[in-house]
């Protein structure tokens, strides 16, 4: 069984987008966010791909 890419209702802190990813590959939805995180500290497009995907991504 494969895993929908969706926000999780209930997993939120901002939009759950870290969180369906996580959900989506089976790991800490914690990890995913702290490694988002750190990765805005680095120069790229981290916080435009966050927005794409709160767009895109559909609700559970």
């Amino acid at each position: 069984m494969t895993r929908r890419l969706s926000r999780p209702r209930g997993d939120r802190w901002i939009a759950g987008v870290c969180s369906g990813l996580a959900r989506r590959f089976g790991v800490s939805s914690g990890v995913v966010r702290l490694i988002f995180v750190v990765s805005c500290l680095l120069p790229g497009p981290q916080f435009l791909i966050y927005l794409i995907l709160w767009i895109m991504m559909p609700n559970e």
